[in-house]
């Protein structure tokens, strides 16, 4: 129904904001990701809206861009899983992190978030593995189980999915997996 909405930001506290279309003030719920993109307030603000009608409410949620949106609306088609549970799954983590997760079903990157336990952990790399992340995949390219399991081991260890990527580009084809991690363990430290 309501799509979109643009107009002043009137007001911010997280993870609420109000904005002024023309006189009409909106009350809109959004991801932290999406709180820490908006502009001052009294500036233009334009978010991408999804409408949630209740028997006792209607609410509305905000996003910064249509992935937000599109994941969190594949959230809420999982069992268990309802707007505000979304938002905070997106809150703890970006869109590409959650795909990434989902493609390659770490369930230990979702228990991370607020709210997660381990078998709603389970249950959305179940239901999402296929309508979340398929095109967007790995941060680099994986030709070998061996380097599925480094990258796996340099994300669990702290590094972010760019530095993981491109240690992982530097190690040798048919390097096996302790000394792959090894070697990007070394090239990470410089």
């Amino acid at each position: 129904m309501i799509g979109r909405l643009q107009g002043t930001l009137a007001q911010k506290n997280p993870p609420q904001v109000l904005v002024d279309c023309h006189g009409v003030g909106y009350e809109v719920d959004v991801p932290m990701s999406t709180f820490y993109q908006l502009p001052h307030l009294g500036e233009a603000v334009t978010l991408l809206t999804h409408l949630v009608v209740r028997e006792d409410a209607q609410l509305l949620y905000g996003f910064a861009t249509a992935a937000e949106r599109d994941a969190f609306r594949q959230l809420i088609k999982v069992s268990g899983i309802g707007p505000r549970m979304a938002l905070g799954v997106l809150s703890g983590m970006g869109v590409a992190d959650l795909a990434q997760a989902i493609t390659l079903q770490e369930s230990g990157r979702l228990v991370k978030v607020p709210g997660i336990g381990k078998k709603t952990a389970e249950r959305l790399l179940l239901e999402l593995k296929g309508k979340l992340g398929a095109d967007i995949g790995t941060p680099a390219q994986v030709s070998s189980p061996a380097q599925a399991d480094i990258l796996q081991a340099l994300l669990a260890l702290g590094y972010n999915d760019k530095d993981a990527a491109a240690a992982l580009k530097a190690l040798p084809a048919e390097v096996g997996v302790s000394e792959g991690i090894k070697l990007a363990l070394r090239a990470l430290a410089r």
